[in-house]
């Protein structure tokens, strides 16, 4: 990327322009360990759009907003200095694995059916419920196993 080349551009269209982390860095003139940034591009840039959502406010001036924006990228940039990925937790599936918890109102729980019992069937000769009207063979079978 030529840094010429973004100096002559709006705030806006610069910021089309960057593609990497490294690039953000540079552009908001931001000192940086490469290992760090490997390691950690994604979650910075999404910690750095993160924090702009979420603001106060940024002003309109270019300047003021290139300025804003510059100490956001180097507060998301710090916080994978001083800790990792697993811990700041940038992104869902980070917490997937922790406890969820839900709420069923109670209204959503129906009422229990108290269903009729089944009639047992009626017993054969044999006296194991079979159905066989004459002496029941499967009993004596298990008998003899």
């Amino acid at each position: 990327m030529d840094d010429l080349t973004l100096d002559d551009l709006t705030l806006d269209e610069a910021l089309d322009e960057l593609e990497s982390a490294e690039d953000f860095l540079i552009y908001f003139g931001i000192d940086y360990e490469p290992r760090v940034v490997q390691v950690n591009r994604l979650h910075i840039l999404q910690r750095f759009h993160d924090y702009i959502a979420r603001a106060a406010s940024i002003p309109e001036a270019e300047a003021a907003r290139k300025t804003v924006y510059a100490g956001l990228l180097a507060r998301a940039y710090q916080d994978f200095v001083d800790s990792d990925a697993l811990t700041e937790k940038v992104f869902k599936v980070f917490h997937m694995h922790e406890p969820q918890t839900a709420f069923v109102p109670l209204s959503a729980i129906g009422t229990l059916k108290h269903e009729t019992a089944a009639p047992a069937p009626e017993q054969g000769a044999g006296g194991c419920g079979c159905g066989n009207q004459g002496p029941c063979h499967s009993s004596d079978n298990a008998l003899r196993s």
